[in-house]
């Protein structure tokens, strides 16, 4: 077996593997996986309100947010994140969902992260609603808060039809995104 960088092909698929079984971890699990899910999802939207208070406009005035406390992402060539997380309309829980993203190329690490997805228009999210698997865009538009910034409402956020904002980074990999990542309706029942 060929060896690169002193890794056999196996190993790094074995690797990859792991890295992709980490990625794939479910973060509510068990009995009341409802409820612990939207205890977190209520913990993100109050971080994110209390450290990026100018996020607060857009989460007020949006059709729906797509919160996603915890995607926890692996990549050693290969990768993969995986996250659940609730759409709430009005600050209500109408349906969970999970994200999935598979990667492969230069990259060694795991990392957490979590995100938001806001949208802006009516057809934005009556789209994602139906899809039976929206894929985030790589032209997605990101508002991307960093070390406190303050994030605003501004013009060319206010017509984009759906804005990403990713927060609460941790772990060895440099940066994140959600390009790629397939968001799908899941039932409390499959947890």
């Amino acid at each position: 077996m060929k060896s690169i960088n002193g890794l056999s092909r196996r190993n790094m698929l074995l690797l990859g593997g792991a890295a992709l079984g980490l990625a794939a971890c479910s973060n509510a699990v068990g009995q009341d996986a409802e409820g612990r899910l939207d205890a977190r999802v209520d913990a993100t939207r109050n971080f994110l309100l209390q450290n990026y208070p100018g996020a607060a406009p857009m989460i007020e005035n949006a059709k729906g947010v797509l919160y996603m406390p915890l995607m926890t992402e692996a990549g050693f060539g290969f990768g993969g994140a995986y996250g659940q997380g609730a759409l709430r309309i009005n600050n209500a829980t109408v349906d969970y969902y999970s994200a999935t993203q598979a990667s492969v190329g230069f990259q060694i690490g795991a990392q957490q992260y979590a995100h938001v997805l806001i949208f802006q228009t009516d057809a934005a999210l009556a789209d994602f609603r139906s899809a039976p698997g929206w894929v985030a865009e790589a032209d997605a538009y990101y508002a991307l808060p960093s070390r406190g910034l303050a994030l605003g409402a501004d013009t060319i956020t206010a017509q984009q039809p759906v804005v990403a904002m990713i927060f609460g980074q941790s772990g060895l990999m440099a940066g994140a995104s959600i390009a790629g990542t397939k968001y799908s309706r899941v039932i409390p029942s499959t947890f």
